[in-house]
């Protein structure tokens, strides 16, 4: 089975790599707007060492804020199920905040904090916070209504029944949102990063931009592609090894 697991990206990812590889030898587009597969190769090995510390720079920056923004909108949508009042005042902007494009704000984060790590990392907890602290709250909210009922004869408090039936029955919703974040965490740190960044994979590709290096662009998009992947990979081991008793089942 982990063989096939395995087997099945790979041959996604090569049927990607090989249509490719098939546009460049079509005259649609130059070189320096389409480089080829191999051109990308060479030019990821030759900048490795300038992918790697951008690289850094960028991972950082996501991390920090997608480890804040998750404990942020996990604490929110707690405070969301225990507070009527929370849910009055804070749930519509909850919603409206979703309905704004964060890279309108990433500007004004820009002004706020400047051209250093705290724009990047403020966009990214923005940005993570919205599906963390939705799905949660929508985990939590949708509880057994038969232990509800089993834990009110048993005379629980709200406490109890929150930290033994609720947050435990909505542990795979929220793992739903955090590894939806963990894909957006690298996207919103190179936004923050075209708007106001000195280092990272959203400076490298203005840099390549400016200068039409197709291939460094290119380079940069696949190692923020990488990036993306093997967080999402990462927060799924954790969030599946948290909710083992959590069947997964497909049609």
């Amino acid at each position: 089975m982990i063989g096939v697991s395995l087997l099945r990206p790979l041959l996604t990812f090569g049927g990607v790599i090989l249509g490719w590889w098939a546009l460049t030898l079509i005259p649609v587009a130059p070189s320096y707007i389409l480089p080829s597969p191999g051109d990308v190769a060479g030019r990821m090995w030759t900048s490795r060492e300038s992918l790697a510390s951008n690289a850094l720079v960028t991972f950082g920056a996501a991390l920090i804020g997608f480890v804040l923004g998750s404990a942020f909108g996990a604490l929110n949508a707690l405070t969301l199920v225990r507070s009527e009042g929370a849910r009055r005042w804070l749930l519509p902007l909850l919603i409206g905040g979703q309905a704004v494009p964060f890279f309108a704000l990433a500007p004004i984060l820009t002004l706020w904090f400047g051209y250093g790590p705290t724009a990047k990392i403020v966009m990214t907890v923005l940005v993570v916070y919205f599906p963390v602290t939705a799905s949660f709250y929508d985990g939590l909210r949708r509880c057994d209504p038969n232990l509800l009922d089993m834990a009110r004869v048993m005379n629980a408090t709200p406490t109890e029944t929150l930290w033994r039936l609720r947050v435990p029955g909505a542990l795979p919703a929220l793992g739903s949102g955090l590894r939806l974040a963990a894909v957006f965490a690298p996207i919103s740190a190179v936004i923050g990063e075209w708007t106001g960044g000195s280092a990272g994979l959203g400076y490298l590709m203005l840099y390549a931009n400016a200068r039409t290096q197709a291939d460094l662009l290119f380079a940069a998009l696949i190692t923020l592609a990488l990036m993306g992947v093997a967080l999402h990979a990462l927060v799924s081991h954790l969030t599946r090894r948290a909710t083992r008793w959590a069947r997964e089942s497909t049609l």
